[in-house]
């Protein structure tokens, strides 16, 4: 460790700090022990390049939690690529000292901080007390899974062929970011999810969005079962990101499938709803049961759905609410054994604080979706919706 006299040194470290954890936090700890720590950060693109994976926090969110760290005096985002990434970053912060873990040293950057007299220092992973040693490598080979899960936004039950044989019409589906670990059973499509775990354990493939959601489809819907087909909008949901309709027209596979990714249209609809956790769907609750279709119900459902995305696009947050809850409606009519004991009181719960609800999924219990006006019903929990891969 250097001494009193050494304490104004620039040091600088480099690196994705993608999955922040308590090993990152004691590194930029120890590194600032040598003097006033700068921090380079992988971009999003670098990211996606290296290591094939879109981030789990985007750039400026990285930049964010970095800088809020009190070891860090100031932070960047790299503007450079493959590996070398920070080299104009350190030409603009001319640092003394250059600090890697021992798993992130390599020659190439021993010789570099050689060339500018850089001294290069070298840090084991040591946790703080009474903690364990963390990397990011290390959590994602941990039971978490980054596989998305998926929204029902309108339109729910138009993907079972025995609710589209009276009118075709649109699914509204928002494929989201595991920000937290939704419940089982709970209508975010879990069963879905933990079939592709069977086939992508951690994450989604750098493939097209539509043949992962029709591979995951028939992989869950085996064809020699008799029984139940999961409708094909939980396959999509999680498989495709962004805001996605799919038209359903009598088939279990929709005949069309559009989606949006305007970052306009995404933030705006981030900002205006949110789960709300119930309970799991109680063992032996059929939702099915008593259920009444017929076309008049059906085309309200449709109708609902078709407002509902011409709404999002348009950003009209009343239009929005009144098509959400109009679907939500048409939902229940047709099939009233969602409307589970004890689901009513949620609902009253969160009626003052939010512009309309819906449960997610087939109901019965697990979450409420909610359209809000920006501020969050008590227990609410915001969400991430995923973006299109950019690489």
């Amino acid at each position: 460790m250097n001494s009193t006299n050494d304490i104004k040194k620039k040091v600088f470290v480099s690196g994705c700090y993608d999955m922040l954890h308590s090993g990152h936090v004691a590194f930029f700890r120890e590194a600032s022990g040598y003097g006033d720590l700068y921090v380079g950060i992988g971009s999003d693109a670098t990211i996606a390049e290296l290591k094939n994976r879109r981030t789990v926090y985007s750039e400026k969110e990285r930049l964010y939690m970095v800088k809020a760290i009190r070891y860090v005096k100031e932070a960047y985002i790299n503007t450079g690529s493959g590996m070398m990434d920070f080299v104009e970053t350190v030409d603009r912060v001319r640092p003394d000292i250059f600090v890697v873990n021992s798993d992130g040293g390599s020659d190439t950057k021993r010789r570099f901080c050689e060339e500018r007299g850089i001294e290069y220092v070298v840090l084991e992973r040591v946790p703080d007390a009474g903690l364990e040693a963390r990397s990011t490598t290390s959590l994602r080979k941990g039971v978490t899974s980054h596989l998305p899960y998926r929204i029902d936004l309108a339109g729910t039950w138009i993907d079972q062929p025995y609710v589209s044989e009276y009118g075709s019409g649109w699914a509204l589906t928002v494929s989201i970011e595991p920000t937290v670990e939704f419940m089982e059973r709970g209508g975010m499509s879990t069963s879905t999810r933990n079939a592709a775990r069977k086939i992508w354990p951690y994450e989604l493939p750098n493939y097209n969005e539509e043949m992962l959601a029709r591979l995951l489809f028939c992989f869950e819907n085996d064809p020699e079962n008799k029984g139940h087909v999961s409708g094909a909008q939980d396959a999509i949901g999680i498989c495709m990101s962004g805001l996605t309709r799919h038209l359903y027209d009598g088939h279990y596979w929709p005949s069309r499938i559009e989606s949006c990714h305007d970052e306009e249209v995404l933030s705006w609809l981030e900002n205006h709803i949110c789960l709300v956790p119930m309970f799991p769907r109680r063992p032996g609750c059929s939702v099915v049961e008593g259920k009444d279709i017929n076309a008049t119900k059906v085309e309200a459902l449709t109708s609902a759905a078709a407002r509902c995305w011409d709404a999002i696009v348009s950003r009209d947050l009343q239009a929005f609410a009144k098509a959400f809850a109009d679907s939500f409606d048409a939902q229940v009519a047709m099939f009233p054994a969602m409307m589970q004991e004890g689901v009513a009181d949620y609902i009253e719960k969160v009626r003052p604080d939010v512009l309309a609800w819906k449960m997610t999924g087939a109901g019965g219990g697990g979450h409420l979706c909610c359209v809000i006006d920006g501020k969050l019903p008590e227990g609410g929990i915001p969400v991430k919706i995923r973006r299109k891969d950019s690489f």
